[in-house]
């Protein structure tokens, strides 16, 4: 596989190598990659974690009698163009 970096990212990978902290551009290539898809999978995790809460919020509200009442699609627009406004 052959990538293709800016002069930036060469810039990096050289300088990560020359440190000694790495062999050589493929380590540090592999370093990178493992570290987005642990990077992305806190993100997932996040938020889920985020959604749950902000559902937990609204399922309380419900249970507090705090909801509007909506017919249909339009009334659902209008209210919500309404509070943007």
């Amino acid at each position: 596989m052959h990538v293709s970096l800016t002069p930036e990212l060469e810039a990096i990978v050289k300088t990560k190598v020359e440190s000694g902290m790495y062999n050589n551009a493929s380590e540090v290539v592999r370093e990178a990659l493992r570290f987005v898809e642990t990077h992305e999978a806190w993100l997932r995790e996040w938020k889920t974690a985020e959604l749950r809460r902000q559902v937990q919020i609204g399922l309380s509200q419900l249970d507090a009698g705090e909801s509007i009442a909506v017919a249909n699609r339009a009334e659902l627009d209008e209210l919500i163009k309404g509070r943007s406004q």
